[in-house]
């Protein structure tokens, strides 16, 4: 009873948050919400026994990728009130597209249901949690059966990492950056110079 009071209590954040941060008109707030939502998605990953990807999603989503997210959106000079005055013009083909994922949400699970076979394929392929530990299962299951799925994962992010590094570092006119070399090379007759100022004459 109280497991379950608990698991229907982090459902209704988790769905809560995630409804605040579509809806947050602050982008800060909108990170803050889904700060929270990872927080109760991890709470529910460890009603389910999986304690691994409790701590994973608290370390790496909430750790690293929401602080990130509150960073940028707080460094970055964004005026918001530019970018909602096209917020009526794009409503009619935005309600649209959501209609139409809305439909195919309720035909896929209107017409979803078990495999006569499911439950005694996850009963056989459920690990004992006495021989086998969470992580232990979830790195054997992710390193044999879906290994290649893994490495294409891995290889799109650092794609991604290398589009956003060249996007960053690309030549743009009119910004002042930096050359060491240039620094380093500078002698005494190139950066300094000696002027006479008369008396009461000024430069």
């Amino acid at each position: 009873m109280i497991q379950a009071l608990v698991f229907y209590m982090f459902a209704a954040i988790t769905v809560a948050s995630g409804v605040m941060v579509i809806s947050a008109r602050n982008p800060v707030h909108a990170v803050l919400y889904l700060i929270l939502a990872f927080f109760n998605a991890a709470g529910l990953f460890l009603l389910c026994g999986a304690e691994f990807l409790a701590m994973v999603l608290v370390v790496v989503y909430v750790g690293a990728v929401a602080v990130l997210f509150l960073f940028v959106v707080m460094l970055l000079d964004i005026n918001f009130v530019k970018i909602r005055e096209g917020f009526l013009q794009y409503l009619p083909t935005g309600a649209l597209i959501g209609l139409v994922l809305l439909v195919e949400l309720v035909l896929v699970f209107g017409s979803w249901s078990f495999a006569p076979g499911a439950p005694l394929s996850v009963g056989t392929h459920t690990p004992d949690p006495s021989v086998v530990t969470n992580t232990d299962a979830l790195g054997r299951l992710i390193y044999t059966d879906y290994v290649y799925l893994f490495q294409a994962a891995g290889l799109a992010l650092l794609v991604a990492m290398i589009g956003t590094i060249m996007l960053t570092h690309r030549s743009r006119g009119g910004v002042k950056k930096q050359n060491i070399a240039r620094q380093n090379a500078r002698t005494k007759e190139t950066s300094v110079e000696l002027r006479k100022v008369p008396n009461r004459g000024g430069i």
